[in-house]
């Protein structure tokens, strides 16, 4: 079994040239690297006998909109040899495509459909670059920052169409811009005192 220090040593021998950025939390190492070399640097922690990641776990996302590059996609790695877990990690904008890995790891294609349905990132390359888990006709990525917590839309099977069909959702609390001054918001019992935001409930005439 590979240790983290000794994880880190051998990553420093095979990828020293590349200025990376390590930190070891919760008894795993991580990963900073370029996004237009995750294809040639993954090849190399999977072949190289000393690492031999062999095995891909999960790719994720994370969001953070005030980055010019806002989202973090996070790569999962075990090695079944040296019983260690690594996590890859590159970090891309909105409009620039991440390369796929599906040559390097089979299992990559779904993954990077999910991560192109949640967050919107795109994977070039891949050959089947549709959504995964929501609709077909879904707008929008539902993992990012910016995503009402509503949604646009629900869904719902009519029993006078016989299908399913599509409304506009509508709510008396506005989540798209609630902006936490008030939990009561469009309430309509009697309270003894106002509390702040109870005018934003008020009627404008």
């Amino acid at each position: 079994m590979l240790s983290i220090e000794q994880l880190q040593t051998e990553l420093q021998r095979v990828l020293g040239s590349d200025n990376l950025q390590m930190s070891a939390a919760l008894g795993e190492l991580c990963v900073m690297i370029p996004r237009t070399r995750i294809a040639d640097i993954l090849y190399t922690l999977r072949d190289d006998p000393a690492i031999a990641m062999n095995q891909l776990i999960d790719i994720c996302g994370a969001d953070y909109p005030e980055r010019p590059e806002r989202f973090d996609i996070v790569y999962h790695l075990l090695s079944l040899r040296h019983n260690v877990r690594l996590r890859v990690k590159i970090q891309t904008d909105e409009q620039s495509p991440v390369p796929t890995i599906g040559a390097v790891y089979k299992a990559a294609g779904w993954f990077e459909r999910e991560c192109w349905d949640m967050y919107g990132v795109a994977f070039s390359g891949n050959p089947d670059m549709r959504r995964i888990l929501t609709d077909y006709g879904f707008e929008g990525h539902p993992l990012r920052k910016d995503f009402p917590l509503t949604g646009y839309v629900e869904v719902r099977y009519d029993e006078e169409q016989k299908r399913v069909i599509y409304e506009p959702v509508t709510l008396p609390q506005d989540f798209r811009s609630f902006d936490f001054l008030s939990p009561w918001e469009g309430m309509t019992f009697e309270r003894p005192a106002p509390l702040p935001g109870d005018e934003k409930a008020q009627v404008k005439s």
